[in-house]
């Protein structure tokens, strides 16, 4: 079956690195918060200029001036600093931030990626996905495969406006965990009870299938 959006949180959570500085864009990438591997320490950045972003709270530890770049309330660790969004675009257009997490309309097998409109929809603003592509080397891209009339988000060349160009690595899906090398997209696991077959009918970009493609663990 496919990942539920709190797997899919999960799974990305296995990419975090102790010492990592890590931005979580709106959407399933704020729900990594919840799932930090223990015995590790990562600081999370919240581009409204939050840096030691915690969990989502209680209810009895909600903070209503304590929001994320979605405007959800969240929590902050032990040492975590607040400061201007200039102060948080700086950090990241520096390259400070080590991983970043995105959510995604379209990518291809270039590494471009499609985030930030769609025609003839309305457009509250492009946010601060094109200077994360731009300042960070190390992103995941996390989505559906597919969207809801059955087209792939996997694509020879996105169709959309281009977010970032040749920025993206990594994807993982509700149905795969996907690089991207060589003008391909490599298959690297898939979700419990997924088979590679369903996975090759629903990406529309070239996609290389290695002779064994393991499960996710959960």
């Amino acid at each position: 079956m496919a990942l539920s959006r709190e797997q899919m949180a999960q799974r990305v959570a296995r990419e975090l690195k102790d010492g990592y500085y890590v931005n979580l864009g709106i959407g399933i990438p704020t729900l990594v918060a919840n799932y930090v591997p223990a015995g590790i320490q990562v600081m999370l950045q919240s581009e409204n200029g939050l840096l030691g972003m915690g969990a989502f709270p209680h209810e009895d530890e909600v903070d209503a001036d304590l929001i994320n770049a979605g405007k959800q309330t969240v929590t902050s660790v032990p040492g975590a600093s607040i400061f201007s969004s200039a102060e948080s675009f700086a950090m990241i257009r520096g390259g400070h931030v080590d991983l970043t997490v995105l959510g995604a309309f379209e990518v291809d097998v270039e590494g471009n990626i499609a985030s930030w409109m769609i025609p003839g929809k309305m457009v509250k603003g492009m946010g601060g996905a094109m200077d994360l592509v731009a300042g960070a080397d190390n992103i995941i891209v996390t989505m559906t495969h597919a969207s809801k009339d059955g087209e792939s988000k996997l694509l020879s060349r996105c169709m959309l406006p281009l977010t970032g160009s040749g920025c993206i690595r990594k994807v993982l899906t509700d149905l795969a965990y996907l690089e991207i090398e060589n003008g391909a997209f490599i298959l690297r696991e898939r979700a419990p009870g997924v088979s590679v077959a369903e996975i090759v009918e629903k990406t529309a970009g070239k996609l290389v299938v290695p002779e064994y493609v393991p499960e996710m663990a959960f």
